[in-house]
């Protein structure tokens, strides 16, 4: 499987493990978890030639943002995190460093100015524990703008963080008073 072929997989994966498991004809359980087989005569069937479990572990192993877990006898799967649906993926609370870092495109500043930073679709506001990355997603979306978010003391407040598999900080919300531009 090519580089183009792995980032196409990756991200139909991305929308059926995260978004849309139906869309293929699947359920995943309370924890976010996909049967292997079920996936992947589900992927076979919309399109994604003859997938083998060794391709998806091949995906999961080279993808550089680690969104895929399997369990340990590879008769499962799911998203790290990034879920829209509801699930629990068994992430613990942990207190998060200092600051943290989310990064947007410019267009969204006056909103999160007014409202803060808001989960919307997903289940979480997600975080980086470093500029560079919080840059790079920003850019996904337009230009770039990073925020810093006062984490420790959103923590000392009573917020909830949680630290995904893929280093991805985690909270339901920030509140715009926790936001500083960079």
């Amino acid at each position: 499987m090519n580089d183009k072929e792995k980032i196409a997989y990756s991200k139909f994966m991305s929308l059926i493990l995260r978004h849309k498991p139906e869309k293929i004809g699947i359920t995943l359980d309370k924890n976010g978890w996909a049967n292997i087989n079920e996936l992947i005569l589900g992927m076979n069937r919309s399109g994604y030639r003859n997938t083998t479990l060794e391709e998806l572990k091949e995906i999961a192993e080279t993808n550089d943002k680690r969104r895929f877990k399997f369990n340990e006898n590879f008769t499962k799967i799911r998203a790290n995190q990034g879920h829209s649906v509801t699930v629990d993926v068994d992430m613990v609370e942990a207190m998060p460093p200092d600051r943290l870092f989310h990064g947007t495109a410019t267009r969204f500043i006056q909103s999160i100015k007014n409202e803060g930073l808001v989960s919307k679709s997903r289940l979480h506001v997600h975080l980086s524990d470093n500029v560079e990355t919080a840059a790079k997603v920003g850019g996904r979306h337009g230009v770039p703008f990073v925020l810093t978010i006062d984490s420790r003391k959103m923590y000392e407040d009573g917020f909830k963080f949680y630290l995904s598999d893929n280093n991805v900080w985690l909270t339901a919300s920030v509140p715009a008073v926790y936001i500083n531009e960079i």
